[in-house]
């Protein structure tokens, strides 16, 4: 510190030779140049300097603060979405089993109701072969009832005589009387 009193009284006793020039020596002017500005931004840009520095590390304190609260939030969100996310899924997962067996029981029911439709249509297809049987037997039988019939009727006419035919035609009346006594 005695050096830089030294170099300003130096310049207050300066030789004068009567004119004003200027110094040549470019270090000596520019460091003494610098001493001065850097002393007088020091003692009076101290204040200055420390405050703007103070609001800068507050303002940088404060952001990293609203960042720790953000990124708390941030995790808070992303723990509820998980959560959520789980029951989702859960819930998906019960759905699709759910979907699952209903689709199993329906299928069940389907192949049920196939085999009972099935069964009915094999029933439906024997009463069918059954009544066009008993059709044709019940055509079979007349033919051969009928031509029976005409049979015995031709034998019964070329044999039958009158005494013959009164006969029958007694004994018939007889059994329709029978008949007509058992029903009464």
């Amino acid at each position: 510190m005695k050096n830089v009193t030294d170099s300003f009284v130096f310049l207050v006793h300066w030789p004068s030779a009567g004119s004003f020039g200027f110094n040549t020596d470019i270090l000596a002017t520019n460091l003494v140049n610098l001493s001065v500005v850097l002393g007088v931004l020091i003692f009076f840009g101290k204040g200055v300097l420390s405050d703007l520095l103070d609001n800068r590390k507050q303002r940088i304190l404060n952001t990293i603060r609203n960042s720790e609260e953000l990124r708390g939030g941030a995790l808070e969100q992303l723990e509820k979405a998980r959560a959520r996310l789980r029951k989702v899924e859960i819930e998906a997962d019960e759905y699709r089993v759910n979907e699952y067996s209903e689709i199993e029981r329906y299928k069940l029911q389907l192949i049920d109701f196939t085999y009972k439709t099935l069964e009915q249509f094999e029933n439906s297809k024997n009463e069918t072969i059954l009544v066009e049987q008993q059709k044709a037997i019940n055509q079979v039988q007349q033919r051969v009832f009928k031509q029976a019939l005409q049979g015995a009727l031709g034998t019964l006419n070329s044999c039958l005589t009158n005494e013959l035919h009164l006969r029958t035609i007694s004994a018939n009346i007889g059994i329709l009387g029978e008949m007509k006594e058992i029903r009464d």
